[in-house]
């Protein structure tokens, strides 16, 4: 730890961060054409979903949207899919989707908090009200809507086909079964695999997990959302997108819990606002300057058409030549590239230090008082004479043991979350905490109990012959030695614990809540390099190596005892028992 913080100190003169490249506008120069089979495709059905018009501004009451905390959007979004949603290098929330929805939010009076998670929960965190509006380029499929509503839409969806160069797939026609295609859970890429194609894809947690896969060869093509893949994929890169279709669903919007119908309204009645003054015309442009398919417009039906620059003669003025095949590299320069980025460690580190490790040591010691805690309770009943104490303590180990710790996290999370939500004012910590906290207590229970019995009967029947209660001899014999002995197993559950603590993040957190992992893997989806993951797991070593041997050097002690002591003279231990001095 302590050249950790060495590190960071000589770091401090470094700037914070460099340019970041993926999660900042990209600007007008980086117009790009619709593809030429978007730009006379129809779409997939007829849009039955966006509204004729809008409520106006001026009649929209913000008291009455059923808002979490009043006067305050809470929006959960994602932080690794530019440029929609991410994080930038100021460690802020941001994208097309946010930042629009910020200026909708103006339009409204109202504020705006943005919170990170995961997107496999995000539909089910805004239909039990953990989120007020989901922001994730969120496709509104039929599907969905089973779960949640969705505004009115502000941008089109369309998928992309990313293969690596010289690859025998041309385009979504050439996919077959036996084929590794890459897509992240719960998208919509996923479903039109899926139900579609009918072919079984390989799932990733995110894209940046996915591009790195094919990248890597171990998949054989990825099939994204059409503006990630553009945003990922670089010009004389590992990677080149052969093929467009549209998406399933009409549009992309926000998603609203199904019976906030005043919410809904409300923020249609703002996007077409910010579309009548230009601004999403002027964030669209910023973003994501690609030419709209001549069938679609933001908003509802009677939104102004956006007026919006010419990109496909923008795209064409700034043409570059076709880059040709990746220049081949080594293995080991590849190694380098992707984990050994000494820019990216700069960059990482100082925000590691300062945001991760706090909170990463605050989720991991909160959790292991609480499993000590209730780990020994657990222990004791379990080796009770009584039924009662030993059956129930026997059904918790078997279900906090059995089920996966993310669902535990969820279902304290999203179940006890909308119960209790005003005493812990929404914070996912104090959830997050008791879930780490009681999966641990399981474990810690077992070890507990396999420590105390492995104390010899003897102990315990010479405790009670000298006059010790039960109790007493419990306490003061057997379960002292019990957990001496347990002590390094004890250790591996809480390092366990410590890097389980990146599980909370599905819970959702605001920037400054991000621990160690989350960190890393927000930086590595800013900038596409493994380097930040490789910091973070530093940081992880940097806690655990020196804990583990700490242990073992405490448990050799226990283990051999004091070093003996020099021979007493007997002489003087007789008089020390008469209490008279030998001459």
């Amino acid at each position: 730890m302590l050249a950790v913080v060495l590190l960071v100190c000589s770091l401090g003169s470094a700037p914070l961060a460099r340019a970041d490249t993926r999660c900042a506008p990209p600007g007008l120069q980086s117009a790009t054409e619709l593809p030429p089979k978007l730009s006379t495709a129809k779409r997939p059905r007829e849009d039955k979903y966006t509204t004729e018009n809008v409520e106006p501004l001026s009649s929209v009451d913000v008291r009455s949207l059923g808002l979490i905390t009043p006067g305050t959007l809470t929006v959960g979004t994602l932080s690794e899919a530019p440029p929609n949603v991410c994080i930038n290098a100021n460690g802020q929330f941001s994208g097309f989707d946010n930042e629009l929805l910020r200026a909708i939010a103006a339009k409204l009076g109202l504020r705006v908090r943005f919170v990170g998670t995961e997107f496999s929960g995000l539909l089910a965190q805004v239909a039990s009200h953990r989120f007020d509006v989901g922001s994730a380029s969120i496709m509104a499929t039929d599907a969905r809507r089973r779960t949640v509503s969705f505004t009115n839409g502000y941008d089109f969806g369309y998928a992309a086909l990313v293969v690596q160069p010289g690859s025998p797939i041309t385009g979504f026609d050439d996919l077959a079964p036996g084929q590794r295609i890459g897509v992240v859970q719960g998208t919509v890429q996923d479903a039109y695999i899926v139900e579609t194609l009918h072919l079984q894809p390989v799932k990733f947690p995110d894209l940046t997990t996915a591009y790195a896969s094919l990248k890597t060869r171990q998949i054989d093509a990825w099939v994204a959302g059409g503006l990630e893949a553009m945003n990922a994929v670089r010009p004389g890169g590992p990677a080149v997108i052969v093929a467009n279709t549209f998406s399933e669903g009409d549009f992309v919007a926000y998603a609203v819990a199904k019976e906030n119908r005043p919410l809904i309204a409300a923020l249609n009645s703002g996007l077409d606002a910010v579309i009548a003054d230009a601004t999403w015309s002027a964030l669209y442009s910023e973003w994501v300057p690609r030419p709209l398919p001549p069938d679609w417009k933001p908003g509802s039906k009677e939104a102004l058409t956006p007026h919006l620059p010419d990109f496909a003669r923008i795209a064409e003025h700034h043409h570059r030549p076709k880059a040709g095949p990746p220049v081949p590299t080594s293995t080991l320069a590849q190694l380098r590239e992707s984990f050994l980025d000494w820019e990216m460690y700069k960059r990482a580190i100082p925000l590691l230090f300062k945001t991760g490790l706090p909170n990463t040591l605050l989720l991991t010691v909160s959790a292991s008082v609480i499993g000590l805690a209730v780990g020994m309770m657990l222990a004791v009943a379990g080796i009770s004479r009584s039924r009662w104490l030993r059956w129930p303590a026997r059904v918790y180990t078997d279900i906090f043991r059995g089920l996966p710790e993310v669902v535990i996290i969820l279902l304290i999370g999203l179940g006890v979350g909308p119960i209790v939500g005003g005493l812990t004012n929404n914070n996912p910590y104090p959830l997050g905490i008791v879930a780490l906290g009681l999966t641990a207590a399981a474990y810690v229970g077992e070890i507990f109990r396999a420590g105390i019995q492995s104390v010899e009967p003897g102990q315990l029947e010479a405790s009670r012959a000298l006059g010790l209660s039960y109790r007493s001899s419990m306490r003061l014999v057997v379960v002292p030695q019990g957990i001496r002995r347990v002590l390094p197993a004890l250790v591996n559950q809480f390092i366990a614990l410590l890097k389980g603590s990146a599980l909370v993040y599905f819970l959702g957190l605001i920037a400054g809540q991000r621990e160690l992992f989350q960190v890393g893997r927000d930086l590595n989806a800013q900038t596409g390099s493994l380097s930040p993951l490789v910091a973070a797991g530093i940081f992880y070593l940097a806690l655990t190596i020196p804990l583990t041997h700490l242990v073992n050097y405490v448990d050799k002690r226990l283990r051999q005892g004091r070093a003996p002591a020099e021979p007493e003279d007997p002489l003087d231990r007789i008089a020390s028992a008469t209490g008279q001095e030998m001459t």
